[in-house]
């Protein structure tokens, strides 16, 4: 016998379809929510099907964004075998029926049969590990999203509250910046200072000893009240607003620098972290999100699996004697990973940072090649490094 579970997981629950073996079912689908007493439940039939069978059956999953979590850490808490595979495997097999059924019954079954007909990777004990660096990168690409978005409403409202404010310090978001200009919103409030407690107040913010620093700062700050075509905004609500968003802009930094400390400390644990960068163009952050949206290496046994998993792939299309000479890429498999590695293809490109990629990328423009293909092509050469890297554990060679 080879025992396994059918699980399609949904919100707050899950329906279970067991097999004994292939095309025999043991029971009922079961119905279970993500709450203690449902999970004992799904226990109880795991049990059973151990108990009947006198093996311990594998559990075969959809990856569900974080639905699924519930499930798989009492599974890892009770030592089960379970496979996370990609929903376009499943999704591909249920085509292949010619009547079209699509309820969390028939989902179950579907992937209780899959198992038995694909040859399905069971999830490797340090998949955890890299879930947990997964979510850190994903929570700072969306965390950073808002920030950029909160950073568009704040220069909205300073132009129309002290414009000339830009450019009085190097940084316009720095602490000292966004504390400064949450006590001296307006081009009247600065001009009622003299300039020594401009200096003072400056000096206090920055934490700086040498008070030439402060001085210059301060200089341009009267010099730019001065030039503000109003000295004091019309709206109330404006200063409101430039109030909330400036705690807004400082908590995001706080929190993305705490996530950045978190990510670095899980990633170093990894070897292949500073292997990846190696690679002229991919730093700290480059590296982390590559290695936690690529998972395990061995899930892929050629580069151009990899290739496919990031989809950059050209797409085909033939059909009779016509052939398509103008593929897009398909962009299927994941979209962090595609976006991340086109960034490190920009990054190693920007003042030939990386001498191989820009000489490919020379000859591929040469060749007549559009902008953004090359740059494709030269993605594509990249996860073939990354694929060599990650496999054979070496550093990158630059000659």
């Amino acid at each position: 016998m080879n025992p396994v579970i059918g699980l399609d997981v949904s919100k707050g629950e899950s329906h279970a379809q067991a097999f004994t073996d292939r095309g025999v079912t043991y029971g009922k689908v079961l119905r279970f929510e993500h709450n203690l007493e449902g999970l004992v439940t799904f226990l109880n039939l795991l049990q059973d099907i151990e108990s009947f069978t006198g093996q311990r059956p594998a559990v075969v999953l959809e990856a569900t964004g974080h639905y699924h979590s519930p499930v798989i850490q009492f599974l890892d808490e009770h030592q089960y075998l379970y496979i996370v595979i990609n929903p376009l495997i499943s999704h591909q097999a249920k085509k292949t029926n010619l009547r079209k059924v699509k309820t969390d019954i028939a989902d179950a079954y579907q992937l209780g049969e899959l198992f038995y007909k694909e040859e399905l990777e069971p999830y490797k004990k340090r998949g955890q590990f890299m879930m947990n660096l997964r979510y850190l990168t994903r929570q700072h690409d969306s965390l950073t999203d808002m920030y950029v978005q909160a950073k568009l409403q704040f220069q909205a409202v300073l132009d129309q509250v002290f414009p000339e404010y830009r450019g009085v310090f190097g940084d316009l978001y720095s602490k000292v910046s966004l504390r400064f200009l949450a006590l001296h919103p307006t081009s009247s409030s600065v001009l009622s200072k003299s300039l020594n407690d401009v200096t003072a107040t400056i000096q206090s913010i920055s934490g700086r000893i040498n008070s030439d620093w402060a001085l210059e700062r301060a200089l341009k700050l009267v010099a730019a009240a001065k030039r503000n075509p109003f000295k004091e905004t019309a709206f109330s609500s404006h200063l409101i607003s430039l109030e909330l968003l400036i705690n807004l802009l400082l908590q995001y930094q706080e929190h993305l620098a705490n996530l950045e400390q978190s990510i670095d400390a899980l990633a170093t644990e990894l070897h292949e972290y500073e292997l990846i960068q190696s690679i002229p163009g991919i730093g700290t952050r480059i590296a982390a999100t590559i290695l936690a949206e690529v998972g395990e290496i061995d899930r892929f046994d050629h580069a151009k699996k990899l290739v496919a998993f990031a989809g950059v792939d050209p797409s085909v299309f033939s059909s009779g004697k016509f052939t398509a000479t103008r593929n897009k890429i398909t962009k299927r498999g994941s979209r962090r990973l595609r976006t991340t590695l086109y960034l490190a293809v920009r990054c190693g490109l920007r003042s030939s940072r990386n001498r191989k990629l820009r000489a490919y990328y020379d000859k591929k423009r040469a060749e007549g090649k559009p902008f953004k293909v090359a740059v494709i092509a030269c993605v594509n050469k990249l996860i073939h490094w990354i694929y060599a890297i990650l496999t054979k554990k070496e550093a990158f060679q630059l000659s």
